[in-house]
């Protein structure tokens, strides 16, 4: 039977915590008596990723879950595509490896898709910082909140958090484009919802709840040229026509 909701949970060299992660969504499930499926893609890990996943999911044989693993790191775009376009739910929504928003904010994403007011959802950090438990360094938080302003500056998009990972999406909506997408690493997100947004979907940016946790391997400032570089990537394939239906 068709699962309603897909969880898809991007992982690269996340063997020390996605254990943890992955009994906590799947003990959700369980407790919430939905139909649902989680699919744990592992983005080319050269530690255990894929095995802890397997290991964790046997735990609850009663819920569908798949383990994906391909052996070169492609970037965590490539993962969430990877994940969305094999999964078979009505509704699929992706969320960072270290749940640093829980998986109980999960019904302010699903809700509204359900209710046929939004096509594509997602997570915010910015709208209500009273939210925030455990803050990221300083320097990490500013310089998130100057790359925003450079997605809002190049894009035009309205939003105050393009990068939080917790995204929920309508598929019957959303799948059509897929094809138009070309980012596979830091500025995908900003990619899924300027496309969306191009083609007339219905977004919401919703707050959530949020920690930061220890562990990423992304540096704001370490890596500001290729996440500027990808969304001056999104405005020129505006220019090109990239983004227009085949």
């Amino acid at each position: 039977m068709k699962s309603t909701l897909s969880i898809v949970i991007p992982a690269y060299n996340e063997q020390s915590r996605l254990g943890e992660s992955v009994r906590k969504i799947l003990a959700y499930i369980e407790k919430g008596n939905f139909s649902a499926e989680l699919i744990v893609v592992d983005d080319g890990s050269t530690d255990a990723t894929a095995e802890v996943a397997r290991a964790s999911c046997a735990d609850f044989p009663k819920i569908e879950t798949k383990v994906i693993r391909y052996e070169q790191n492609r970037g965590k775009g490539f993962a969430v595509k990877t994940g969305l376009l094999t999964s078979v739910g009505d509704i699929a929504l992706f969320s960072d490896a270290d749940l640093s928003t829980p998986i109980s904010e999960l019904p302010k994403l699903v809700a509204p898709i359900q209710n046929g007011e939004y096509d594509l959802t997602f997570g915010s950090r910015a709208l209500d910082r009273s939210l925030i438990g455990v803050h990221q360094p300083w320097r990490r938080e500013q310089g998130g909140k100057v790359f925003n302003l450079i997605v809002r500056t190049l894009t035009g998009l309205p939003f105050w958090d393009t990068q939080c990972g917790f995204k929920a999406f309508n598929m019957k909506k959303f799948h059509p484009l897929f094809d138009l997408m070309t980012i596979d690493r830091f500025g995908f997100d900003v990619e899924f919802l300027y496309v969306a947004n191009y083609h007339d979907l219905k977004l919401k940016e919703i707050p959530v709840r949020w920690n930061h946790c220890d562990g990423t391997t992304v540096s704001v400032f370490r890596d500001s040229q290729r996440m500027f570089n990808e969304v001056r990537q999104i405005r020129q394939n505006t220019k090109r026509g990239v983004y227009d239906k085949k």
